[in-house]
Formats: C-alpha cells, sequence, structure tokens
C-alpha cells in the first residue's frame, strides 16, 4: 500500500507540473502583443449630380423707382388720389382749382401750350402718341421734322401731311408737326373727359411720366400751393434690390436666373433686370466707426410670377444668384483629391492605387471629376 501511496504521489506530483506549465505557457502567449492593425480609411462612392456655384446675398423687396411729382401754375390743390392707387394714362392723378391733372406716357414734358398747327417738336410727339394710345383719330400721321425753337413753327415748303413716317419722342433734334388733325382730337378727348374744349394742351394741367405707376404716398395737402411736392410715385412692378460687393459683380449679368426666398422660406424664381455701373460706398478711411464703405453695386431682380409676391408689398430676402452650373456629372468631396507632386491630382482606391482625374467645378464641398479611370459607383479614399 505504501508503494502504491507514493507512485499516486508522484503521478500527482507530475501532472500537476504539467498543468501548471501548460497554463504559464498559455498566460505567456496572451501576454505578448499581436501584429498591428490597418489603420480605417474613410471611403466614398464616386457619385452623379448637378452642381451649382451661387451664393446668397440679402436683397429687400419693394415697389422701386420713385418719382416725385412737383405741381406747377397756380392755383390750390383741391384734391388728392390715395396711396396705391393706379395712375393710368389720360386719367386725372390730382386737381388744382377743381380742374383735373392728367397723366400722359412719355419722355418729354410738357413745357408750352400746344395750339398752333406747324408747331413742332417732341412734346409734340407725346401728345400725338397718347392720343393715338387713347384711340383718337389724328387723321393722316403728322410728319418728323427737325426741331426748332420753342414756339417756332417749320421753315420747310413740304405739306404738314407729306410724310407717313413717325419716330419716337426720343429721336435727338427730330419732333413731330402739330396738325390740324391732331388739335381736332384733342378737342373731341377734351369733350369726352368733361374738360373746357379749348383745343390747348396745358402744359400746367398735365404731367408726362414714364409710364403706368402707383401712388407710393401723398406729400401734399388739401388747400397747399399748386407749386409744392405733391405725391411719389413707384412702378406698379415688385422688384428687389440687391446691394453686391463691386469686386464679385462680374458673375452676375442682366437675364441670369436667379432664386427668392420670401420671409415665409418659400423659394420663389426670379431673374436680374439690371446691374448698375455706378459703384456706392467707397473705401475712405474717414468714414466714421460702424459705417460699411465697401463698394457694391445694385443689383434689381423681377420675380418670375407677380402673384408669387401678391399680399408681399416690402420685405427683406434672399437672392441665390447661381454663377455657373455643371448638369449630370461624376463628382467626389473635396477631401477625396490628392494633389501629386508632378501636378494634378488623383483618386486613391482603398487597395492604394491612384487614378489620376481632372478637375471642374467646386461647389458645397464637392468638386467635380472626370478621366479614364473613373466611372460612376467607384469607392475611393476620403478624407471628409
Amino acid at each position: 500500500m505504501r508503494r502504491v501511496s507514493v507512485v499516486a504521489a508522484v503521478l500527482a506530483v507530475a501532472t500537476g507540473g504539467i498543468y501548471g506549465a501548460t497554463a504559464l505557457s498559455d498566460h505567456g502567449k496572451r501576454q505578448q502583443p499581436g501584429p498591428a492593425a490597418a489603420p480605417s480609411a474613410q471611403t466614398t462612392k464616386v457619385k452623379r449630380a448637378d452642381l451649382a456655384d451661387s451664393r446668397t446675398l440679402s436683397g429687400v423687396l419693394g415697389f422701386g423707382g420713385h418719382v416725385t411729382v412737383k405741381g406747377t401754375g397756380k392755383g390750390v390743390i383741391s384734391r388728392l388720389p390715395a396711396s396705391g392707387s393706379v395712375v393710368s394714362r389720360g386719367k386725372p392723378l390730382y386737381w388744382i382749382d377743381d380742374e383735373p391733372v392728367t397723366s400722359f406716357f412719355g419722355d418729354t414734358p410738357f413745357f408750352r401750350p400746344l395750339d398752333k398747327a406747324g408747331t413742332n417738336g417732341r412734346d409734340v410727339t407725346v401728345l400725338v402718341e397718347n392720343l393715338q394710345a387713347l384711340g383718337y383719330d389724328i387723321g393722316p400721321r403728322p410728319r418728323q421734322v427737325p426741331e426748332t425753337p420753342a414756339g417756332g413753327g417749320t421753315d420747310s415748303g413740304m405739306g404738314s401731311e407729306a410724310n407717313n413716317g413717325t419716330t419716337s419722342a426720343g429721336a435727338g433734334g427730330v419732333g413731330t408737326e402739330l396738325t390740324t388733325g391732331v388739335l381736332e382730337a384733342l378737342k373731341r378727348w377734351q369733350h369726352d373727359t368733361g374738360r373746357k374744349t379749348t383745343g390747348t394742351l396745358d402744359p400746367d394741367r398735365t404731367v408726362v411720366l414714364s409710364g403706368p405707376l402707383r401712388v407710393d404716398a401723398v406729400t401734399a395737402q388739401l388747400g397747399d400751393p399748386a407749386t409744392e411736392d405733391v405725391l411719389t410715385l413707384t412702378s406698379q412692378e415688385k422688384t428687389v434690390t440687391v446691394k453686391v460687393d463691386a469686386s464679385s459683380a462680374d458673375s452676375i449679368h442682366k437675364g441670369d436666373k436667379v432664386t427668392i426666398t420670401l420671409p415665409d422660406t418659400k423659394d420663389v424664381p426670379g431673374n436680374v433686370m439690371s446691374v448698375s455701373t455706378t459703384v456706392q460706398g467707397s473705401n475712405d478711411s474717414d468714414a466714421g466707426d460702424g459705417v460699411d464703405t465697401t463698394p457694391t453695386l445694385q443689383v434689381k431682380v423681377r420675380p418670375t410670377h407677380s402673384a408669387d409676391i401678391a399680399k408681399i408689398d416690402a420685405a427683406s430676402v434672399q437672392v441665390v444668384f447661381t454663377a455657373a452650373t455643371r448638369k449630370d456629372v461624376l463628382v467626389v468631396p473635396v477631401g477625396a483629391l490628392l494633389a501629386l507632386s508632378e501636378g494634378g491630382y488623383a483618386l486613391q482606391r482603398p487597395g492604394g492605387k491612384l487614378v489620376g482625374v481632372e478637375t471642374g467645378l467646386f461647389a458645397k464641398g464637392l468638386v467635380e471629376v472626370s478621366g479614364a479611370g473613373v466611372e460612376e459607383g467607384d469607392v475611393v479614399v476620403t478624407a471628409s
């Protein structure tokens, strides 16, 4: 029995030693550092998209083109229009001594009474064009003749109705001859509108405007002298005025399409009406603190559909100008571009291979890419 016990003891010790060695060996392996893992690379896919290089600027929506109407002649103002009234051709604008002051459209004001056949000038052209626009027959079309001094006649021996051509009132040095047919049409218009049928166009009872307008504000009061400032007019059309940094205005052109964001965040289409050539502001170092002296140009924008802004008379808006657009092009994040030491750019595949690319438009963190080795859906490494 003792042998057996001794043998058993020896076997137990030997077995324990083997287990212990195995356990220590495994523990040592767990303590040894394994191979370093490959750094994770952020990837993206080459996509097709539309790119637009745009910028958003603040603007003011409202009725533009303010014009002040100043009265002339004797008398007092006896009646005034309401703000917001529409100014139409041949209709009274305001009243002096209860006589209407009528709106005509043109580019030359009436500066003298028109009552004598043979008188010619650009003011006669305005009268002729307005009577015709109001539907009055003036007989044979008056001829166009070189302008003579105010109140003078023509020294031409040609008959007053020899030429059937017409020219605009704005034609430099050329006017229309006043004929008996025009004077008769003037009398009919005076009769139809309840005026005295004198056959004389009184410049103190007529105001020439550029076209259909609206009354923005009435500045005179009833009983004021006729020579006071009477009212201010604006265009009937609402526009957006935007101040653009003069150094970056070259990318904006008349006719360019824009997007206008209204106060309710609704986006509506528009287009550029005009780009001013007059620089406002300066880099004057003497300007006071807080005064923005950045040189700017004024850009006028017209909403495409007037119904989009029908309920807004004035508001601050945002205008998105698009300088360049690329349709259906391959794009990647700008962070996917690798600058090559020999020049140019490349995209990197996840395996490390570089593929050379040509770059196009950069916009909103994306860049247009092209090249023989680039296709939609390709996976490339990117830093962003």
